[in-house]
């Protein structure tokens, strides 16, 4: 959570009171710890408070807790400009990540800078309405130096494959390409490489490989007695692996998946929209339908950030970033990672800068990101941490490290903070971190909580994004395009067999050849037998697809 980190509000409902313990040099204090003026601060508190005394636009997170007391006057905030150097919103369960999300997210769009944000547990869609006030949100604005205004903020909201509410998000399968598709079929590096050659087929002959079935006929033929020495030049394809591939894209299926590959694909450009008042539009991705399915959603969220930095210009340096990108749940996409994949990831995070895109890594500790990923994350929200186990107190230690030196007892303070409080260090507008700063965050002014059912679908069905994505189309593909090359061959087949049947006959019997039936070739093209090869064999000539870091193709804007 963040700001007023008072757990969230339901639609309607009341909001409970913030656990607020404010940490000191030495550790935690009583909850609730008053106001002090900016005289009051001198030594290392007051260095503190210099370092975020930022000339430019910058964001409004929260006010420096120091020595048992909140300070409204010494306010801690991140330049708009260093927020596409990325970034870490980390904490154990119920600290207040999410609403720390929210909180960033409004100040951003009220800036005119787009936001993409993952609602997993479905208690994001709040940011639309105008948030409820009461006593605790007013007490926690008097304890930050808040003006807290209750406002809503313009957003779309989105379904993976249309699943839940939401406009529809398709793929392609192509687009996704044979990298990040390895990935959430869970295949091993062979079968990733195999996978990559079967797309280069693909590619090469023109199949357009829009949905799973698609891929599939394109497998199977491989492996027919057709299909096999089209890739005997460049390594094959064993049976075994095919196999593999086969069965764990029928088992991803069966989970339901198979309904977000497809068309109309996705434009990811629609994330990068304004509204007409020149605020950014919060794009809230609606996932509580497949938070079952982890591997899905975080390796789609790996896809929309692939399909930005393939598809954007360079531009440097902004004054405001293009988009901020909030990729929750981020510990999913780095479990059982292959080095290729991290390497990939790494990548992309480390070059998406120069398109304008930020990127916030939301997770439990920093040691579920990857050292390479967490070095190029400059700026830090790490919420409680708890030390309950030796596992934990060994995490503790291990986010501890990651901080510059401070004055504050680390370990002590981020065990000691309350909900909606958090330990920040971000970089300066000249690029230096800040100083470690104790905070206490501020109040999102949105909806802390869901809005209702039927408002989020007239959202959803009032969006001029709707018509557009809505319904699915099954357009002529490899699928296609293989059954009907099977079938001319068959169908040629039938009728040379029919004319050298003919021709026998004709020289046995010293006369006129009897003309054949005329509905053989139309009996056996329409037999089950033959629609059921008709899967497995084809091929047509076509184009190579150019594909980047993560084998995802290119799109023009």
């Amino acid at each position: 959570m963040s700001a007023s980190e008072q757990p969230p509000v339901a639609a309607g409902g009341a909001q409970e009171a913030p656990t607020a313990q404010a940490p000191g040099a030495g550790g935690a204090a009583p909850a609730a710890a008053p106001a002090a003026p900016a005289a009051a601060l001198a030594g290392p508190a007051a260095e503190i408070a210099a370092g975020y005394a930022f000339q430019g636009a910058a964001l409004d997170l929260g006010a420096l807790l120091w020595d048992g007391a909140c300070h409204p006057d010494a306010p801690i905030r991140i330049p708009l400009p260093v927020l596409n150097r990325h970034g870490l919103v980390a904490g154990a369960t119920g600290t207040g990540k999410t609403k720390t999300l929210q909180l960033i997210a409004e100040q951003l769009s009220a800036n005119g800078v787009p936001v993409f944000l993952a609602d997993i547990k479905g208690d994001v869609s709040g940011v639309s309405a105008p948030g409820e006030d009461g006593e605790r949100v007013r007490e926690r604005a008097a304890q930050v130096g808040q003006e807290w205004r209750a406002t809503g903020f313009p957003c779309e909201f989105y379904g993976l494959g249309g699943t839940g509410p939401g406009i529809p998000v398709r793929a392609t399968v192509t687009s996704f390409g044979p990298v990040l598709l390895s990935k959430v079929l869970q295949l091993n590096q062979t079968q990733e490489q195999s996978l990559g050659l079967i797309f280069h087929y693909a590619d090469s002959k023109g199949l357009e490989l829009v949905d799973l079935k698609d891929l599939r006929a394109v497998v199977a033929f491989l492996v027919s007695d057709t299909g096999k020495a089209e890739l005997k030049g460049i390594g094959g394809l064993s049976t075994v692996t095919a196999g593999v591939i086969l069965r764990s894209i029928t088992a991803f299926e069966q989970q339901g998946a198979g309904e977000f590959f497809g068309e109309p694909e996705f434009d990811t450009a629609e994330f990068l929209r304004t509204a007409a008042d020149g605020r950014g539009i919060v794009s809230v991705l609606e996932l509580p339908a497949v938070q079952d399915e982890p591997q899905l959603f975080s390796t789609f969220l790996m896809w929309m950030l692939a399909d930005l930095f393939n598809d954007l210009p360079e531009v440097g340096d902004l004054e405001k970033p293009k988009l901020v990108f909030f990729f929750d749940e981020a510990h999913l996409l780095f479990n059982g990672a292959s080095k290729a994949f991290l390497a990939s990831i790494t990548q992309t995070v480390r070059l998406i800068r120069s398109k304008g895109i930020g990127v916030f890594f939301v997770t439990q500790t920093p040691k579920d990101v990857p050292s390479d990923v967490l070095a190029q994350l400059g700026n830090r929200v790490q919420h409680a941490l708890r030390a309950f186990t030796p596992d934990d107190a060994k995490a503790l230690k291990a986010t501890v490290r990651t901080f510059p030196n401070s004055p504050y007892e680390l370990e002590e303070v981020l065990t000691g903070l309350g909900t909606g409080e958090a330990v920040i260090t971000v970089l300066s507008e000249r690029g230096a971190p800040t100083p470690v700063a104790a905070t206490r965050l501020r109040a999102p002014e949105s909806l802390m909580g869901p809005i209702d059912a039927v408002a989020l679908e007239a959202a959803v069905k009032g969006s001029s994004l709707y018509g557009r994505y809505a319904e699915a189309v099954d357009r002529e593909s490899a699928y296609e395009k293989l059954t009907a090359e099977q079938q001319a061959a068959e169908a040629e087949a039938l009728r040379a067999a029919a004319a050298k049947e003919a021709e026998k006959a004709q020289k046995q019997g010293g006369g006129r050849a009897p003309k054949p039936e005329p509905s053989l070739t139309e009996q056996v093209v329409g037999s089950g037998i033959f629609k059921s090869l008709a899967r497995s064999i084809g091929t047509q000539l076509g184009r190579e697809i150019s594909r980047s870091i993560f084998g995802t193709a290119r799109r023009g804007r």
